[in-house]
């Protein structure tokens, strides 16, 4: 067994990972996975929470996984791997249900924002119990860290409370795992709203800017983008849609807000837009040419290769889970 703690973080695949995706998650795990044994997951039980169409489904996990090996996330150090490949995570979910409560579920906030498209009524029971799937996944790999941004924290702390009720009542099983929110990159904001995360599922396409974009759609979308009536660029938590350009102009290009602020003193936003633009896409066209390279077939034997790695950790933790509980054939709880 490694001696280095164990990560675990994930991505859903639905419609195109965007800039957001990248800088609030993906790059910070390219450094964790020197640091950590790092399990990396495409969560694809999650997505059909909401209604997904099966083909674009399909193509959207081999799409998330290319971007992950593309982005610098390497195989051969942290495992890579769909979800739904390893039964146990669902398995887990169950289990978790019985040791969760209402009161508990009825706390998640992100249920309520979820549900306001469509009304609590109309939601899938899938998508309340989005949370307990999600502590499966974390729980089931003995987890002690859990990248995430700080809108997910109520969903780790879910976890935390999970594990440890789980613990009192069976005995010690889960590693109760701790939430690492970085402060740089975890909220970037959409460009159409910056009081709002950057999202694939925002109504306009004027909202993020997906990692496959070209050039010009880039240019297009940034030149677009929400400011505000002030004529000078400043770095001001009170300026949303400007602070939220310096953020992702600053961790593309290494420079800090205020080395940005002093390049553009006494300069328009048309010329901090088209530095930003420059910038981003600067960065987009190596991504996209080394996305290009990897075919579906070396993405099939990647994900097929995590999947056996993840499969033996969680089987063997769920197997535990069992015994603990007296389910199954085999009730040896001193196993």
């Amino acid at each position: 067994m490694s001696e280095k703690k164990r990560l675990f973080s994930g991505i859903q695949p639905t419609g195109n990972l965007h800039l957001g995706n990248y800088l609030g998650a993906v790059r910070n795990w390219i450094s964790l996975q020197d640091d950590y044994e790092a399990v990396f997951c495409i969560v694809d039980l999650h997505a059909i929470t909401v209604a997904q169409d099966p083909c674009v489904l399909r193509q959207s996990i081999l799409d998330v996984a290319r971007v992950y090996l593309a982005a610098g996330i390497d195989p051969d150090r942290s495992t890579i791997f769909v979800q739904s490949d390893v039964g146990a995570h669902a398995e887990l979910c169950w289990v978790l249900n019985t040791v969760a409560r209402m009161g508990d579920m009825e706390k998640m906030t992100q249920f309520k924002d979820k549900s306001d498209k469509e009304g609590s009524e109309r939601s899938s029971v899938g998508l309340f119990d989005y949370p307990v799937l999600m502590a499966a996944d974390i729980l089931l790999y003995d987890t002690e860290v859990v990248p995430v941004g700080d809108d997910q924290r109520q969903h780790v702390e879910l976890t935390r409370t999970l594990a440890r009720r789980f613990n009192k009542q069976f005995g010690e099983t889960f590693v109760v795992p701790r939430a690492d929110i970085r402060s740089d990159g975890m909220r970037i904001m959409g460009l159409d709203d910056p009081t709002k995360k950057m999202s694939k599922s925002a109504a306009s396409e004027y909202n993020y800017i997906s990692l496959t974009d070209t050039s010009d759609i880039v240019r297009k979308k940034i030149m677009k983008a929400v400011t505000d009536s002030e004529p000078s660029i400043s770095y001001d938590q009170n300026r949303p849609g400007v602070k939220n350009l310096i953020d992702i102009y600053s961790l593309l290009d290494g420079k800090s807000a205020d080395e940005i602020v002093r390049q553009y003193d006494g300069k328009g936003f048309g010329d901090f837009k088209k530095g930003l633009a420059h910038v981003v896409v600067d960065f987009l066209l190596p991504l996209q040419d080394r996305m290009a390279a990897i075919s579906d077939d070396d993405v099939c034997t990647i994900l097929e290769r995590g999947a056996q790695r993840a499969g033996a950790i969680a089987s063997e933790k769920y197997s535990h889970v069992k015994k603990r509980m007296g389910l199954g054939n085999d009730n040896n709880l001193n196993k």
